[in-house]
């Protein structure tokens, strides 16, 4: 622990044997009589990429705009948000929502290499022995506002994408299990056992091997840092104390919820049905791996987090909310209307669980706003109709107040097939790049 005379440090962090616990912001950390912009302390953009295969449910079937279950209706400040974007209502006025996006390099992809042009723009070559893509943009942005903080970046999935139906086509995993590529010849793996991720966020060390300490520990986190944290908290006024017992008691929750998801590892078992109704453990993955981002922001672990939170070609059922089919066959409708509203279910929940992980970050103070205020996330899809396994338009969203620098509650109608590198070129500059071009861009997108 580091103390100043004046404040206490925003790098202060708590250790014990094999373990670091990196501290929320707290009012002792910036400086009396100083305002929070003009501090080391201020709050940074933190960004995050969520990714859902097999597209959505849009106008581009034979039953037109009336079966459309994703676009938003209405046109600028004046839209509704659409059934499967509906969960995020409350939060409306940070959601831009954008038509006619297109991503000519996934074009004929079918899934092999769906994940990876997500944010790249740009087709692999198919024809090199390895490797061969381009920098992604939330590696760029890693690289931008990562090396502050613990992990310049976080790659996550619910399921083991190297094990997904999308792998293969003499392509292998190469681009259908991560999104993330450090550079063109470094793909980098998504990671879906939550123990693991915890001890990334909290184990203390310079190498994997290091950090694997905390996954070997039999005490508690907080256990081990006990001492410390009491005199963390004798130092600190009765506000930071309350919002210094909430952070602790998250990290305890979600500890506890690693404890039991390792529990309950189904992996490899052939899991019959679930009643109708039964919490699985699918759902609970996808909610634990949510508030281990959450906690991750909140302790500037790290500002960047990629997230795939199916696996492309997934076969998952979805008995928890009551669809039985498989993912990956369902999504070929076959523009059957029973089939499609069930696709439209399976849409909505993952949207769900992604507008309960932004009402966690607009719960939790961050300097003058909260953590939501100063993110900037991207939601969607690189399919559109999943049945066609087409590439236009694209479902994609951003969410957020982007630290002032998204207008947020609009919806865009964009020109015809304007090209989805338009956006990884206006994420990449809000972020602060001041990219001229990326991949086959035209120009950032007006009026985000």
């Amino acid at each position: 622990m580091f103390l100043t005379k004046k404040h206490l440090s925003r790098r202060t962090v708590l250790k014990g044997v094999g373990v670091s616990l990196g501290l929320p912001l707290l009012d002792a950390m910036i400086p009396a009589a100083t305002a929070v912009a003009q501090t080391a302390a201020a709050p940074k953009l933190r960004v995050g990429f969520f990714y859902i295969p097999h597209g959505a449910i849009l106008w581009n079937t034979p039953h037109g705009p009336e079966m459309d279950h994703w676009t938003p209706s209405g046109a600028g400040e004046n839209f509704k948000l659409s059934p499967i974007l509906e969960p995020l209502e409350d939060y409306k006025h940070l959601v831009t929502s954008f038509s006619n996006l297109e991503n000519k390099a996934s074009a004929d992809s079918v899934h092999r290499y769906n994940p990876a042009t997500w944010l790249s723009g740009m087709k692999p070559d198919l024809q090199a022995p390895g490797p061969s893509m381009t920098s992604t943009i939330d590696q760029l942005i890693a690289g931008h506002i990562g090396q502050e903080t613990t992990l310049p970046s976080l790659e996550v999935c619910s399921e083991n994408t190297m094990q997904a139906v999308a792998c293969g086509g003499g392509f292998g995993c190469l681009y259908s299990s991560t999104l993330s590529y450090r550079d063109p010849k470094t793909p980098l793996p998504m990671e879906f056992n939550p123990r693991k991720v915890f001890a990334q966020l909290f184990g203390e060390g310079n190498t994997p091997e290091e950090r694997q300490a905390i996954v070997n520990q039999t005490k508690s986190l907080l256990d081990l840092i006990g001492d410390r944290t009491q005199a963390l908290q004798r130092k600190l006024g009765a506000g930071d104390r309350v919002i210094l017992d909430g952070y602790l008691e998250t990290v305890r929750e979600i500890e506890r919820r690693v404890e039991l998801a390792e529990q309950r590892d189904l992996s490899g078992v052939d899991v019959p049905e679930a009643p109708l109704g039964e919490l699985d453990s699918f759902d609970q993955q996808i909610r634990l791996m949510f508030d281990l981002i959450a906690v991750a922001y909140q302790a500037d672990l790290t500002r960047v987090a990629s997230y795939i939170m199916v696996a492309e070609g997934t076969n998952r059922s979805y008995n928890h909310i009551g669809v039985s089919d498989s993912f990956h066959p369902l999504s070929h409708h076959a523009n059957h209307l029973e089939r499609m509203h069930k696709l439209v279910k399976i849409q909505r929940y993952h949207v769900e669980r992604f507008a309960d992980f932004v009402a966690k970050l607009a719960a939790t103070p961050d300097g003058e706003g909260t953590l939501l205020d100063n993110s900037m996330f991207m939601y969607g899809s690189n399919m559109a109709n999943s049945d066609l396994h087409s590439n236009y338009p694209l479902p994609n969203i951003l969410v957020g107040g982007g630290a002032g620098e998204l207008k947020g509650g609009q919806q865009l109608e964009l020109p015809v097939r304007t090209t989805v590198s338009n956006l990884h070129l206006t994420v990449l500059n809000k972020a602060g790049l001041e990219f001229e071009s990326f991949g086959d861009s035209t120009g950032e997108i007006a009026g985000v």
